[in-house]
């Protein structure tokens, strides 16, 4: 194999990667729970960009039930992300599942 092929597959595969962290970061889903009273929303690198929750759901006395809520809204977001990553890689694959 010519080594300027290679150097020149390399760059294209460094500028993909880029190009794929790139849309990673602004890929974005939110998970909800308790109605809608937690929202969490995560990038898809499965950062939290965002927490929202309603003043109302809050009980000092009550802690259990908030942490379940997050975690719900949490898992909900990472599993939305999770089907937007497998519909994207299933389409650059050509459609062939992955």
């Amino acid at each position: 194999m010519n080594p300027f092929d290679l150097i020149k597959n390399m760059q294209n595969l460094q500028s993909q990667m880029q190009q794929m962290q790139s849309k990673l970061e602004n890929m974005r889903a939110t998970g909800s729970s308790g109605a809608g009273m937690v929202e969490i929303t995560v990038n898809g690198k499965m950062e939290v960009q965002s927490i929202k929750i309603a003043p109302e759901i809050v009980d000092p006395n009550d802690i259990k039930t908030l942490e379940v809520l997050i975690a719900s809204a949490f898992n909900g977001a990472v599993q939305e992300i999770q089907e937007q990553l497998k519909t994207q890689a299933t389409s650059m694959a050509g459609g062939m599942p992955v």
